[in-house]
């Protein structure tokens, strides 16, 4: 079982270092382990999230594993200073991982699937809100 710890990951620009800082580890199935960008915003409301759950599907011969990820746009009050959130981006990515599969097998489709969502391509698909054509 992962250990939980703080995740560094790079900004867009793809030399900045980003932390999401360890809040909560899980405590079981379908209890959700929890991140937060910490130095993003000094109100919780304002900062980026990631939260990770895992638990049985329902017949029992597969694990569910769902990512669910949530970067605020904020904008600040010229006039009273305040920064509210103005919109949310939710993004989600869930796995269901069957248990006759080999460690193997599993490693090779999560591997593909993480380098994917890194491509030039994927990135550009999400960015634009449109599929390639």
């Amino acid at each position: 079982m992962p250990s939980m710890a703080d995740i560094t990951v790079k900004k867009a620009d793809d030399a900045t270092n980003v932390i999401y800082v360890s809040l909560a580890p899980s405590s079981g199935d379908t209890v959700p382990s929890v991140w937060r960008q910490e130095a993003m915003a000094t109100q919780p409301n304002l900062k980026a999230t990631v939260s990770l759950r895992a638990g049985w599907n329902g017949p029992r011969d597969a694990r569910r594993v769902q990512m669910d990820f949530m970067y605020p746009f904020t904008a600040t009050d010229t006039t009273t200073g305040l920064t509210t959130v103005i919109a949310r981006i939710p993004i989600q990515v869930t796995a269901t991982i069957p248990q006759l599969v080999t460690d193997t097998v599993i490693s090779e489709a999560v591997a593909q699937c993480g380098n994917l969502l890194d491509h030039a391509l994927i990135q550009s698909c999400f960015k634009a809100g449109y599929a390639a054509t």
